[in-house]
């Protein structure tokens, strides 16, 4: 069984900081990914509020940079996914991954496998995903250039994938459950006064329509309790995110939100650690993940030197 001092598992921005800053300490480090370095990233047209960059960028070039650095450094990498954990409630053993058919010991673990777009829960989504239904305004507005679509949601993913959805789209029917919006207020100006966008407040999608592809949403005012029915090509649900914890076992400690920290980045499991989108938060920001897995890699290069005392 191979052994490491620590492995990250995740290659979003707290799993490719926390290695590069783990690497830069010389701690033996693997960088477990089963997909492109970028995470969630990866699906963002255009960021605007990462210091830095006054003129924003894209977010497969910030993904890009990030990765350029960290290979400077020549990290050990396995492109698969953690299927399993076996850990020492103690620590004083260490841990153990199941990664792909192989098991790995490592002396500390660094958890950053981000999250995942929660679905709505209506009737029809799961049936029409990939037929109308999508959680990726990048990976899938293209196919509904000049037809109208229907956005579910009010934080700030909602309103960033509407205004680049805008660019293609000849409508957008902006559905959110509140009356007010959780999205930052110059997004909110920009949809609001959009041409193209036209809010629906304090309703929700009761069901998804359609046979073998999306024809339309059903709607009811939460209000009212008025019902209407509004013909749309597509449906791109943001509506919140669901962490990726599906390999964590049972010894860690988690809510609705995720991985529980202090604010040291520290699980109630001795030698393991979790940052990014996988903790339990409310601000899930590119900015946030960099500084959660700086955090993570400092706390845990401290965790390893007390081992070795």
């Amino acid at each position: 069984m191979k052994s490491y001092d620590a492995v990250v598992i995740g290659g979003g921005p707290a799993g490719m900081t926390a290695a590069l800053y783990l690497l830069r300490s010389g701690v033996r480090t693997l960088m477990v990914e089963k997909l492109s370095p970028g995470g969630q990233v990866l699906l963002t047209e255009e960021i605007e509020n990462y210091p830095g960059f006054p003129e924003g960028l894209k977010g497969y070039e910030l993904a890009d940079a990030f990765a350029a650095q960290l290979d400077k450094y020549k990290p050990e990498k396995i492109l698969d996914e953690v299927r399993e954990m076996r850990v020492d409630p103690e620590g004083k053993k260490g841990h153990e991954l199941l990664v792909g058919e192989e098991w790995i010991h490592a002396k500390c673990i660094i958890l950053s496998t981000g999250a995942r777009y929660r679905p709505l829960g209506a009737p029809g989504e799961q049936r029409l995903i990939g037929r109308g239904v999508s959680y990726c305004a990048l990976c899938d507005g293209n196919f509904y250039r000049g037809k109208t679509v229907a956005v579910v949601g009010g934080g700030n993913s909602a309103l960033e994938e509407s205004l680049y959805l805008a660019k293609l789209v000849k409508k957008i029917y902006l559905i959110h459950r509140r009356d007010d919006f959780r999205g930052l207020k110059c997004y909110q100006d920009k949809c609001f006064t959009h041409p193209a966008i036209e809010v629906i407040r304090s309703s929700v999608v009761t069901e998804i329509l359609g046979e073998n592809e999306v024809t339309g949403v059903a709607v009811e005012n939460r209000n009212s309790g008025e019902k209407s029915v509004i013909e749309v090509d597509g449906v791109f649900v943001f509506v919140g995110f669901a962490p990726n914890v599906g390999f964590v076992p049972k010894e860690v400690d988690m809510d609705a939100n995720g991985v529980l920290t202090d604010t040291e980045m520290r699980t109630n499991v001795p030698g393991i650690f979790a940052a990014g989108d996988i903790r339990s938060k409310h601000c899930r920001q590119v900015a946030t993940a960099v500084g959660d897995g700086a955090t993570a890699a400092n706390t845990a290069f401290a965790y390893l030197e007390q081992l070795d005392a």
